[in-house]
């Protein structure tokens, strides 16, 4: 089901695709006063002295957490069950022994997954992305769970995995909606400079503002709407310039009769927790 983290995910995404179309192997289209500017995506807030140390080196950070207000309950449907329409297969995926390699062309509603050992990792394609954004966040995905991955172009390569493959499907088959709320999120630019601070900015914005609604994990979408945004120049460090844009989600929180997860088939677990048997599917 639908949850906070997995709409923060899609934002990420969202400003991923933006900054980084062809994918992290590739230089990002920002431009500082230095060139291409390096750009770290991520959910959270940033620690303090990797901030200050990227800052120094012309390094920006896009940081996307909750806005400090309250989530709203706009629950008002019935539950019932509803079918989610097919999405073409546009988006594929090719194994090569550890290696995943994307290609064609990509939809929103479409899922995109690795399984290595036993771990999913599922992602819904936006539909900004691209086979290069796709392979890119995946492979933060994993980095982010401890996995060493390979990654460059439309591939990547988990070459510790002993079990591997990977699969790109449509959304659930039918989700029940059991909930629904508005929720405030802060998508937060942090830049050493204002030149990088407003380049970053006019790509970072029109990719937030262009679609209505966001794929979200378990298939279902929310309702994305600008809601404002604020500007630091310097203030308590001379050395930051930032930029907040702000925007508001409606999603729920539903059942589903198939989840990201059986995007694959299951293997057997030991009891001391190893993965011993084939993925299937």
């Amino acid at each position: 089901m639908a949850d906070q983290s997995d709409v923060e995910a899609a934002l990420v995404s969202l400003v991923a695709a933006a900054v980084y179309p062809d994918g992290t192997a590739a230089p990002s289209v920002v431009v500082g006063p230095g060139g291409n500017v390096v750009c770290r995506v991520y959910r959270g807030m940033p620690n303090g002295p990797t901030l200050e140390a990227d800052i120094a080196q012309g390094v920006m950070h896009a940081t996307v957490f909750p806005a400090d207000t309250a989530v709203k309950n706009t629950t008002r449907f019935p539950r019932v069950w509803q079918a989610v329409a097919p999405v073409p297969d546009t988006l594929t995926v090719s194994v090569d022994n550890l290696t995943a390699s994307f290609s064609g062309v990509c939809a929103a509603g479409q899922l995109a997954g690795i399984a290595a050992d036993g771990a999913i990792f599922p992602y819904a394609v936006q539909a900004r992305d691209t086979p290069p954004t796709v392979a890119s966040n995946l492979a933060a995905l994993m980095r982010a769970a401890g996995w060493l991955v390979d990654y460059g172009g439309t591939a990547l390569t988990v070459p510790a995995a002993r079990l591997f493959t990977a699969r790109v499907v449509a959304g659930g088959m039918s989700l029940q909606e059991i909930k629904r709320q508005v929720q405030a999120f802060r998508i937060s630019l942090w830049c050493g400079d204002p030149l990088t601070r407003d380049a970053a900015a006019s790509v970072i914005e029109p990719a937030l503002a262009t679609p209505n609604f966001v794929g979200l994990a378990d298939g279902s979408s929310g309702h994305i709407v600008y809601a404002g945004g604020t500007t630091t120049d310097a203030g308590a460090d001379a050395a930051l310039y930032r930029r907040d844009i702000i925007y508001t989600v409606e999603y729920p929180t539903t059942l589903a009769d198939m989840t990201p997860a059986m995007m694959f088939g299951v293997g057997g677990i030991e009891a001391d927790g190893a993965f011993i048997a084939g993925l299937s599917g």
